[in-house]
């Protein structure tokens, strides 16, 4: 890897939007994600016979381009997460003197094999996925990089503060750069309905100072007497196994999710027909299962599998599907790894998913919203500890990655770095736009192999 270049990427001077100071209070939901590691995502594009000199003089300023046009509606971007002594919370804050970190970069390694579905180490990918700077008393809200790979394409990065967007904030943002850089550019570029970003706070409401309950949360679980060491914006250090890991991606296709329902109903004929047997019940019990087999070992271990959920949509009344910022809360369950290593495992993981997606929907998001976090951190204490098996999601067949092109084709590959720091899965549509699941994968290299010999081989008889 060649460092080529390192800025920062203004919104453009030229609109007086950029001149005028903008500050925005995270919400509940953001403040529910303010010490997580950041989510870091590559999405690799494709140009045979790409050369350095074509790379900077027309993809480079295109992109730049496009990316300070495409801040003037995403200020907050521009800016960084900061805690005022006079503020019981940190803000976002942007100045007309701020920009984004752009990092431009060439890279030998293989463009092939890393956009592929093959395995390879996953450190590989960690030279391309910039790093969110953050330190105690601010943090960029994202980081992006561009790396050139000679005669093959290029890759863009970007690394997002958890309390700053969400996955679907994070891809509407994609979305309306590569929309704009598309679009050839223009000065007064406005973008479509969907892709327009709403910054109005008050359009979710805080149902009765949770983020205060989640502050003070995330300040006791900091272990320091000092309320300035407290007030510190440093992200919580990532479990760091990483080095030991592979990655690897697999596809679950539309026949494929057919026959794990059919598989269900043939086990629970009476009770088959009440479970919520979606795509992504299917997909979350289907591959926990299989890395649940994958590990073996003591059945007694627990197990915890959980999601996000989106908020925007279950609330009263709705938030925008456009609404700026992080509107996730979490669900989860934990179990005995006997469950899912028993024959009807699978079915058993159905059973549970389905029954925490049902309870989201019956009792609403907001259900026990004030504890959410304390349990969370409690359950990656035993994670650190060893103590379970954690296996989360990462990502959504719905944000559509695969639709973002700035010109030159849409991605070859969308990745997910940032599993590695914890034992998550990442979904995506796929590529070819038949309905199927993409499920990115990070695991150590003799529990991806076994993985590799268990999926599908039940589905396939």
């Amino acid at each position: 890897m060649k460092i080529l270049e390192f800025s920062r990427v203004t919104p453009s001077l030229n609109s007086p939007n950029a001149s005028a100071e903008l500050s925005l209070p995270l919400a509940f939901s953001d403040v529910f994600w303010l010490k997580f590691h950041p989510v870091e995502r590559l999405f690799f594009y494709r140009l045979n016979g790409l050369t350095l000199s074509r790379f900077n003089s027309e993809i480079l300023p295109k992109l730049k381009q496009s990316l300070s046009l495409t801040l003037l509606h995403f200020l907050p971007l521009a800016g960084n997460l900061k805690w005022p002594s006079n503020s019981p919370k940190p803000i976002i804050s942007y100045t007309p003197s701020d920009g984004v970190p752009l990092t431009v970069a060439e890279s030998d390694a293989d463009f092939n094999l890393l956009s592929s579905n093959g395995v390879y180490e996953a450190v590989e990918l960690h030279p391309l996925a910039p790093e969110l700077i953050t330190s105690d008393d601010s943090a960029s809200t994202i980081a992006l990089q561009i790396t050139l790979f000679p005669n093959t394409g290029f890759c863009v990065g970007i690394a997002a503060h958890h309390a700053v967007l969400d996955g679907k904030t994070t891809t509407i943002f994609i979305k309306s750069w590569a929309y704009i850089c598309k679009q050839g550019n223009p000065e007064n570029s406005s973008l479509p309905p969907e892709l327009t970003p709403v910054l109005d706070r008050s359009v979710l409401r805080d149902p009765g100072g949770v983020d205060m309950i989640y502050l003070k949360t995330w300040l006791d679980s900091m272990g320091s007497d000092s309320d300035t060491d407290k007030k510190s914006l440093k992200i919580l250090p990532s479990k760091g196994e990483a080095e030991s890991l592979v990655r690897a991606t697999v596809e679950i296709t539309r026949e494929d999710l057919k026959k794990l329902r059919e598989m269900v109903l043939s086990k629970l004929p009476d009770t088959g027909k009440d479970l919520h047997l979606s795509t992504f019940v299917l997909t979350l019990a289907y591959i926990a299962t299989c890395m649940v087999r994958s590990r073996g070992g003591n059945g007694d271990r627990d197990v915890c599998c959980g999601f996000t959920i989106d908020c925007r949509p279950l609330l009263n009344p709705p938030v925008p599907e456009n609404y700026f910022g992080n509107c996730n809360t979490i669900t989860g369950e934990l179990a005995k790894a006997r469950d899912f290593l028993d024959e009807n495992g699978f079915v058993f993981g159905v059973q549970k998913v389905s029954d925490l997606v049902k309870q989201v929907r019956e009792k609403g998001v907001l259900e026990g919203i004030e504890t959410k976090l304390s349990l969370l951190l409690n359950v990656a204490g035993g994670y650190a500890e060893k103590s379970l098996q954690l296996i989360t999601v990462a990502g959504s067949p719905g944000f559509g990655v695969y639709g973002s092109d700035f010109g030159w084709g849409k991605p070859v590959k969308v990745v997910i770095v940032s599993i590695d720091k914890h034992e998550a899965i990442s979904l995506a549509e796929s590529r070819d736009g038949s309905r199927g699941v993409e499920v990115g994968l990070a695991m150590s290299k003799p529990e991806t192999e076994k993985f590799s010999s268990l999926f599908l081989a039940d589905v396939e008889k």
